[in-house]
């Protein structure tokens, strides 16, 4: 699987810009922007960086298909976790605590 077409058909999928994806990985726009503009093959370190940026795992960004079968109230849950910010991603992780309770 080439990265960078599964880095743009996540940016697809979540509707995020080059810009959003620096921002969530933590990674300068430059370096995002060379992926795509230079032809440049992201590294590892990198690759971690963007995965966590997306909310999800290097097997799930290699992966083909789902690695796990999910029902589909299970899936809308997952995308949209994956478009939360840490800070909301917390309140919810907080609220299902004290809903177990």
């Amino acid at each position: 699987m080439d990265a960078k077409q599964r880095i743009r058909e996540l940016l697809t999928e979540l509707n995020w810009s080059e810009y959003r994806l620096a921002i969530e990985s933590g990674l300068s726009q430059s370096t995002v922007a060379n992926i795509f503009n230079r032809n440049t093959t992201p590294s590892v370190a990198t690759l971690e960086m963007i995965c966590k940026g997306f909310g999800i795992t290097l097997a799930q960004f290699f992966a083909e298909g789902s690695m796990v079968e999910l029902t589909e109230e299970q899936q809308q849950m997952f995308e949209a976790w994956r478009t939360l910010s840490p800070e909301q991603k917390d309140a919810i992780s907080h609220l299902i605590s004290v809903m177990k309770k």
